[in-house]
């Protein structure tokens, strides 16, 4: 009972792919599932920091009332009548410089 070599051949990658198709499924299916359990601990881990991040959060405004500060050393303003005629002098020219032109407009009569 002679098998011809093509029988054989035929016979011999049967039993090869018998044994690698279930290794190579499992291989696959394992790492499909180190994935998931990856990408499900990134998920948890993301909202452990959300919270902690919302918990660690300072409120814009403070529990306790502020404290007003104490009022600074006011500066001693001279009365008007104290500056005398440098007052008189200063609200004459309170036209922002341009007292002379326009007097000498008015002069002229050119307006």
């Amino acid at each position: 009972m002679g098998m011809s070599k093509q029988l054989t051949f035929t016979l011999a990658c049967a039993v090869v792919l018998s044994a690698l198709l279930p290794g190579v499924a499992g291989y696959l299916s394992a790492r499909l599932e180190a994935v998931e359990a990856a990408e499900r601990n990134l998920q948890a881990l993301e909202a452990r920091l959300s919270l902690r991040e919302a918990r660690d959060a300072r409120p814009v405004s403070f529990p306790a009332p502020c404290i007003r500060t104490p009022a600074g050393p006011r500066l001693n303003q001279a009365p008007v009548t104290a500056l005398g005629e440098h007052d008189k002098r200063w609200q004459r020219d309170s036209t922002g410089g341009a007292a002379g032109p326009i007097k000498a407009l008015e002069e002229t009569g050119e307006h």
